[in-house]
């Protein structure tokens, strides 16, 4: 095997370098993006919770408001995600299991509030909901599951 001349090392590292810097370019383009649609829907949902509550409808329209609030908070998750890539130049599993703890909680309540609704469609929508329910219930178990196992262990000092 021939070793690495030094004019090598210094190819690598330009290299290196400029492929470190198009990640930070395109990581901040991935958080600008981010930021602008978290902040429009959360405009959006304001204006809308508004009206809501003016004209008297917050019952009927709770559970869509909840549905984009989550949304939101998914979207400033992945935010979150992105400012540990571009500042830890890493990519860590529990962001995105946070996210995906999210998104299945917000599956699991507008489905559940749609339930009734579904039964006086068709018994067989009203079944695979049941079935959709039951498989986001495993995999909410799975996820919670492996965020607890990848947490930091804590360790009691005695003394």
């Amino acid at each position: 095997m021939v070793e690495p001349t030094p004019e090598d090392d210094r190819i690598r590292q330009w290299l290196t370098t400029i492929i470190s810097r198009a990640e930070d370019i395109v990581y901040l383009g991935l958080a600008v993006l981010l930021a602008a649609s978290a902040l429009a829907f959360l405009v959006v949902e304001a204006v809308a919770f508004w009206h809501t509550i003016i004209n008297g409808a917050l019952a009927d329209n709770i559970v869509p408001l909840l549905d984009q609030l989550l949304l939101i908070i998914i979207i400033a998750e992945l935010l979150f995600t992105v400012k540990v890539s571009f500042r830890e130049h890493v990519l860590e599993p529990r962001p995105f299991l946070i996210v995906a703890v999210i998104a299945v909680s917000r599956r699991i309540i507008v489905l559940t509030a749609e339930l009734s609704k579904l039964l006086k469609e068709s018994e067989q929508v009203f079944q695979y909901a049941l079935w959709e329910l039951g498989i986001l219930t495993v995999l909410s178990v799975a996820l919670v599951a492996s965020l607890r196992l990848l947490r930091p262990q804590e360790h009691k000092v005695e003394g």
